[in-house]
């Protein structure tokens, strides 16, 4: 009678964990760490309007990332930024192995988007990199010389599971 007790209570505890882990993830996709205005964040991908993009962002996240060519065509009205690191601090949580991904416009505000124009930051200086966690901190670095903005032209749809002021 003990052993069956036991095996339900662990069979309870097995489907309540897969319960909380769809109620977190429900598409199953794996979500990425982020930063926007100093705070951090979660996001997925799920598509790129460049094939090398996306095929990095799939074996990045293990997930695919569909190609949408047409995505790069979107209004400027309607793309807000993302900021991805090409050197510096190696952290692993960006999709070159540097710093996580900083995004400026969160969701409440005014301009907010899942799509996002990439904008690739290097430090000039990788020995005086240091974690930038708000799109002024690059904004304000780039101004200073520290690092350089490039703007590739590609728009990944980057949808956000959580921000500082709320959670989908």
């Amino acid at each position: 009678m003990r052993r069956w007790a036991i095996a339900a209570v662990l069979l309870l505890v097995a489907f309540a964990g897969v319960a909380i882990g769809y109620f977190l993830n429900p598409t199953g996709i794996p979500p990425v760490k982020g930063y926007i205005e100093g705070k951090q964040i979660q996001f997925i991908h799920t598509e790129a309007s460049d094939a090398k993009v996306a095929a990095l962002l799939t074996e990045m996240m293990g997930s695919p990332v569909l190609v949408v060519p047409a995505l790069a065509k979107a209004p400027e009205s309607i793309v807000a930024s993302v900021y991805v690191f090409a050197n510096g601090i190696k952290k692993g949580e960006g999709p070159f192995k540097f710093q996580a991904d900083v995004f400026d416009r969160p969701p409440g505000t005014s301009g907010y988007s899942p799509l996002r124009a990439v904008n690739l930051v290097k430090w000039k200086d990788e020995g005086s990199a240091r974690e930038l966690k708000s799109a002024a901190e690059v904004k304000d670095a780039e101004s200073k010389g520290e690092v350089t903005v490039e703007r590739p032209g590609v728009v990944v749809n980057m949808p956000f599971l959580t921000w500082p002021t709320g959670r989908r």
